[in-house]
C-alpha cells in the first residue's frame, strides 16, 4: 500500500474512531443547548450556503468541506478536519474565523468578535454536537409523546403528606430519616431559606426560649411575613429570567428603568401573590391593563418586563431582533414549562415532540408584540417606553415633568410569521397561525385576540397544563434541598432527569393549585415536614436520607456581613445612577461598564450583562444572559483572598470591631460569635481569641481581623 494511501487509511480511522467515542459519550445538555443557541444558527446562517448537502447537490460545495454535520465537521474538506475539540487553536474552522493563517470566512463579512468567542468556547469545551445521521426527530415519536411530563397531573385518592413519599423511597432503598436537627440549627436554616438573612441573637433567645409546640409554625409565618422573604425568593426567580440592568448586545447599553420590573417580582412573592396569576401578568400585563383599576394598572404594565428584559443582540437591535425573541421563547418555555423550545428554531426539536412549527406559532405571537427598545451602537437612544399615564391622566396632572415610563411591551400589529428555513430570517418559507403547543392540544388562537400573549398566558397557566405547577413546585423543592425531585429544573423533556419521587411531585402539583396556587402555603408544606427538619449530613441524597448543607449565595455572603456589622439598609432600592441618556455614545470597542456599590441588599446591586459584578461573579452569582435554573457553587483560592483583602470586608469588619469595643470586654467576644455564628465561643476558641487579640493588641484593627478569621471559617458560610 503507497504511504499516501495508508496516511489517508490512518487519518480516516482516527476520524471514525473520534466521531463514533463522541456519539458514544453522552453529551452535557448545557453544551448542547449552547451548541442549538449560539453555534448552529450561525452556520446556518453564513457557512450553509457553501458547505451543506444543498450546496453538494447545487455543486457550489467550496473546498469539498460540509459544516452541516458532526461527521462532516470532523472530516474536514480538503485541507483536512475543521476542528480539533477541545482545541481551539489547532482548529482549521478557528483560524479561518479569525483569519488567522487562512482565507477569512465568511468572506463577505467577518464575524464579530463575541460570535468568534462563541465558537472558541465551544471548540474548548469539546465541540458538542448533536448532529448526526443516525438522529431523526421526535416531533412524532410515541415515546416522546408518552413521557411522563407531558401527562395529566396524577390525583392520589387521598391527600398524602411529604414525609409519607419520602419515608416510603427510604424504605424502598434500605434507608430511614435522619433524626432531627437541633433548634439552632433549624432556626438557621429556615431563616436563610425564607429571608437570606442570618436570625439575630435577639431572634434566637425568643426561638429558644418558646417551648411550645407552635413555635417553630410561628417562626415560618414571622419569616414569610417579613419584607425581606420577597428579597430572597424574588432573587431565585430573576436567576430563572436573567434579569439584568443592561440590555447585553456589542455595547451592553443601560436599562434605567429594568429596576421597577425586579421590584415588582419582589413585591409579588412578598404578597403571596397566585402563581397562575403571577404568569399572566408577566406575558400580558399591558392586556389585562386595560380593564384593570388605575391602583393595579402599574404593577400590570411593570410586570411585562418579563418580555422586554429578553437579551438584544448585536451592532443593531432592531435588526437582531429575530435574535432577541428566540430569547424570549427560550426563557418563556423554560421558566413556566421546563421545556427547551428554542431548540426548534433550526429544526424540529431533536428529542421532544416539539416540531419548528409550534416554534413560529410562538414566534408570531411575540413578533406581534412592541418591545420597549434599549439604546445599541447605531441607535444610542431608548425607544418605545410604555408610559405609566394614559394621555387623559398626562393632561389632567400637567404633563411631561409628570411623565414616568417602565420598560415592557405593548400589543403591536397581530399577524401570522413566517417559518425562518434553518433558523435563517433572511429565507423565509410559508406562514404558521399562531397557536398553542401541539402536545397539547396546538389550539388556535380565539377571535379578536391580538398578538395573541393574553390566550398564550392563560395556556400556560391552565390549571391542566400538566407542566406548569410541576416546573415551579420542582423550583421551591430544589432552592429548599438543593436539589430538585427533577434535578434539570430547566428541562423536564425526554433528555432531562426523572423526577427521584413522580408521585410526590403530582401530590404536590394538585395540592398547589387547589390552594389557589399559593407559594407561601407551598413553603409551609414544606418547611413542615419532617424531611426538612432533619439533621445535616455527608454523600448523595437524592432520597433526603438527610438534609444537604449547603455555601451560602453571593448574595447572602454579602447581606449577612453588612447585616453583622450593622451597616445594612434594610429599605428597598430603586433606580442606579446610570449616566445621562444625552450623553451615551457606547461602542462595541468602548462599552458601557459600571459597579455601584452601596449598602442595600444584594439584590439590588446593578447587574450587567457583559461585565459581571466581581462580587457576584466570584461567589458564583447567577449569569445574566441565560436562564440560570442552579448555581454551581466553586471553591477557589481567591474566594479566601477576598476575606483577606478585599476592601468591602475590611470596611465592615472594622465597623463591626467598634461596635464591639463599646461593650464591656468581657461580653465582646460572646458578642461576636453570637452574631456572626449564631452561639457562644467554645472555650478553646476563646483561648485561641485571646492568643491573637494578645499578639495584635486589643485594639479595632485586632478586633477586625479577627472578624475576618470568622467571616472566611466554613461556619460562618455554610448552612447545616
Amino acid at each position: 500500500m503507497p504511504d499516501s494511501y495508508r496516511r489517508h487509511a490512518i487519518l480516516a480511522a482516527c476520524i471514525l474512531a473520534l466521531s463514533g467515542s463522541a456519539r458514544a459519550a453522552e453529551p452535557d445538555p448545557k453544551a448542547i443547548e449552547f451548541f442549538e443557541s449560539k453555534i448552529r444558527p450561525v452556520l446556518v446562517k453564513h457557512c450553509y450556503s457553501c458547505h451543506s448537502a444543498d450546496a453538494q447537490d447545487k455543486k457550489k460545495l467550496k473546498a469539498g468541506l460540509r459544516l452541516d454535520s458532526r461527521d462532516g465537521v470532523l472530516k474536514g474538506g480538503e485541507s483536512g478536519p475543521a476542528l480539533v475539540p477541545g482545541d481551539p487553536k489547532k482548529s482549521l474552522l478557528i483560524k479561518a474565523l479569525k483569519g488567522d493563517g487562512l482565507e477569512q470566512m465568511p468572506p463577505e463579512k467577518p464575524l464579530s468578535a463575541g460570535v468568534v468567542a462563541d465558537f472558541e468556547k465551544w471548540v474548548k469545551e469539546g465541540a458538542a454536537d448533536p448532529r448526526t445521521a443516525a438522529q431523526t426527530p421526535s416531533a412524532d415519536s410515541v415515546a416522546a409523546k408518552n413521557h411522563w411530563a407531558f401527562q395529566p397531573v396524577r390525583v392520589a385518592a387521598k391527600s398524602e403528606s411529604i414525609d409519607h413519599f419520602i419515608r416510603a423511597k427510604l424504605s424502598d432503598k434500605g434507608l430511614s430519616l435522619a433524626p432531627p436537627a437541633d433548634k439552632r440549627t433549624i432556626l438557621r436554616r429556615v431563616t436563610f431559606d425564607l429571608t437570606g438573612l442570618p436570625p439575630t441573637p435577639e431572634e434566637a433567645d425568643a426561638f429558644l426560649k418558646d417551648t411550645s409546640p407552635e413555635a417553630y409554625a410561628k417562626l415560618i409565618d414571622r419569616l414569610l411575613a417579613s419584607p425581606h422573604h420577597g428579597e430572597k425568593w424574588g432573587r431565585h426567580w430573576l436567576d430563572v429570567v436573567r434579569y439584568a440592568d443592561t440590555a447585553g448586545e456589542t455595547a451592553d447599553f443601560p436599562l434605567p428603568e429594568a429596576w421597577r420590573y425586579r421590584n415588582y417580582v419582589i413585591d409579588a412573592f412578598n404578597a403571596d401573590k397566585p402563581f397562575d396569576r403571577f404568569i399572566k401578568e408577566q406575558i400580558a400585563g399591558d392586556i389585562l391593563a386595560r380593564t384593570a383599576p388605575r391602583a393595579e394598572r402599574t404593577a400590570l404594565l411593570t410586570a411585562t418586563g418579563y418580555l422586554a428584559i429578553s437579551r438584544r443582540f448585536g451592532f443593531d437591535v432592531r435588526a437582531d431582533h429575530y435574535l432577541t425573541i428566540e430569547d424570549t421563547i427560550d426563557v418563556l418555555s423554560k421558566s413556566f414549562l421546563g421545556l427547551t423550545v428554542g431548540c426548534a428554531r433550526c429544526h424540529d426539536h431533536k428529542y421532544d415532540p416539539i416540531p419548528t412549527t409550534d416554534y413560529y406559532a410562538l414566534y408570531g405571537i411575540f413578533e406581534s408584540t412592541k418591545y420597549a427598545l434599549p439604546g445599541c451602537e447605531k441607535e444610542k437612544r431608548q425607544h418605545d417606553l410604555v408610559p405609566l399615564a394614559t394621555p387623559g391622566e398626562l393632561a389632567a396632572i400637567g404633563g411631561l415633568g409628570a411623565r414616568e415610563f417602565v420598560f415592557g411591551v405593548v400589543e403591536g400589529s397581530p399577524h401570522d410569521a413566517q417559518l425562518h428555513k434553518r433558523g435563517d430570517p433572511e429565507v423565509r418559507g410559508a406562514p404558521v397561525p399562531r397557536r398553542w403547543l401541539t402536545i397539547f392540544g396546538g389550539q388556535p388562537l380565539p377571535k379578536d385576540s391580538g398578538s395573541g400573549r393574553l390566550a398564550l398566558a392563560e395556556w400556560i397557566a391552565d390549571a391542566k397544563n400538566p407542566l406548569t405547577a410541576r416546573a415551579f413546585i420542582n423550583r421551591v423543592w430544589q432552592y429548599h434541598f438543593g436539589r430538585g425531585l427533577v434535578a434539570t429544573p430547566n428541562d423536564f423533556g425526554t433528555r432531562g432527569s426523572k423526577p427521584s419521587h413522580p408521585e410526590l411531585l403530582d401530590s404536590l402539583a394538585d395540592e398547589f393549585v387547589k390552594h389557589g396556587w399559593s407559594v407561601k402555603w407551598l413553603h409551609r408544606q414544606i418547611l413542615l415536614s419532617a424531611t426538612y427538619q432533619q439533621a445535616s449530613g455527608e454523600g448523595e441524597n437524592v432520597w433526603l436520607s438527610h438534609f444537604s448543607r449547603r455555601r451560602l449565595t453571593a448574595e447572602e455572603i454579602r447581606d449577612s456581613i453588612l447585616a453583622i456589622s450593622g451597616d445594612l439598609d434594610r429599605t428597598p432600592a430603586t433606580k442606579h445612577p446610570f449616566p445621562q441618556e444625552q450623553t451615551w455614545g457606547y461602542t462595541q470597542h468602548a462599552p458601557f461598564i459600571a459597579v455601584y456599590e452601596h449598602d442595600k441588599r444584594s439584590v439590588y446591586l446593578m447587574t450587567q450583562r457583559i461585565k459581571r459584578h466581581p462580587f457576584l461573579g466570584l461567589f458564583d452569582g447567577a449569569d445574566p444572559n441565560r436562564s440560570t435554573d442552579h448555581r454551581d457553587t466553586t471553591t477557589v483560592p481567591t474566594q479566601a483572598l477576598f476575606f483577606l483583602n478585599d476592601p468591602f470586608v475590611h470596611s465592615k469588619s472594622l465597623k463591626l470591631a467598634e461596635r464591639l469595643l463599646k461593650l464591656p470586654e468581657a461580653e465582646r467576644l460572646e458578642r461576636l460569635y453570637r452574631v456572626a455564628l449564631g452561639r457562644s465561643p467554645l472555650k478553646e476558641e476563646r483561648e485561641i481569641a485571646t492568643q491573637f487579640l494578645g499578639g495584635f493588641g486589643t485594639g479595632d484593627k485586632a478586633w477586625a481581623a479577627w472578624v475576618r478569621v470568622l467571616f472566611a471559617s466554613n461556619e460562618f458560610l455554610y448552612v447545616d
